[in-house]
């Protein structure tokens, strides 16, 4: 085998790296190489630095353990509260199963209230409405109150009420404008219907909230107002059939100018 030392136009010359001699006998020491990596060549150097960790681990031995400690309680805690969260839904779903069906069946007081034999929606609310069901019952009880002209407590229920899925969080602010509108408040009805059209906006659902707040803004005395939301549905919502209501409130207002 042939021994090529290193030279000066070398790699590591080249790129301005120290240059290490070899020596041409293949049977010589290395005591003089410097290793690429000491610690893991030189057990004298892995020695010293365990017992530099031994040494940190007795002298930092209570801050540790503190450490582990509050790590240990954060991933219990964090699954207590996982566990407990689900167990309050599950108790919800079943306080409200008998709510909501004196609910679809119209028997709206007892719906919120309760008949004597199950609590009603605002129970279920107040007690569990950290959980998905105590909030879906929000809903429902803003719906019920809203159809018993009790418009200022459907408000503050829906108001409490959030849900991920668009069309259902949609239609909550367009109930919460006719509460406001039912209340002879137009402006903020209208700005609810306009907020209910603009979440998650599709041709389905849009156009209708669109109509909503054009009425409302029209007994607002706000005509422009009016107008441009008349304009929206004719214009982003071309083949919907809200369209020709649009079409002939607006020329009614344009006409009165």
């Amino acid at each position: 085998m042939s021994k090529i030392p290193f030279t000066g136009k070398s790699q590591q010359a080249r790129q301005g790296q120290p240059v290490q001699n070899v020596s041409a006998d293949p049977l010589a020491p290395a005591e003089n190489l410097a290793p690429e990596n000491p610690l893991l060549e030189d057990p004298d150097a892995l020695a010293a630095r365990l017992v530099e960790s031994e040494d940190f681990v007795r002298n930092n031995g209570n801050v540790l353990l503190v450490i582990l400690a509050v790590v240990v309680l954060a991933v219990v805690g964090a699954f207590g509260f996982y566990y407990w969260r689900n167990t309050q839904n599950e108790k919800a779903q079943a306080s409200m199963f008998r709510a909501v069906n004196n609910w679809e069946a119209d028997s709206l007081s007892k719906a919120i209230k309760g008949d004597g034999k199950a609590p009603g929606l605002t129970t279920v609310a107040n007690e569990y409405g950290s959980t998905k069901a105590g909030n879906l019952a929000n809903f429902y009880a803003g719906v019920a109150s809203l159809k018993q002209g009790k418009f200022k407590e459907a408000l503050d229920y829906l108001e409490d009420f959030s849900s991920d899925d668009y069309l259902v969080q949609s239609r909550a602010y367009a109930l919460m404008g006719d509460a406001q509108l039912e209340m002879n408040k137009s402006k903020e009805a209208a700005d609810l219907y306009a907020k209910a059209a603009d979440h998650n906006a599709n041709e389905y659902f849009s156009p209708g909230y669109l109509l909503k707040e054009g009425t409302a803004r029209e007994l607002a005395n706000d005509n422009e107002g009016a107008i441009k939301a008349y304009d929206r549905i004719i214009n982003e919502f071309p083949t919907a059939q809200e369209v020709v209501e649009a079409r002939q409130f607006k020329a009614k207002l344009e006409g009165a100018k």
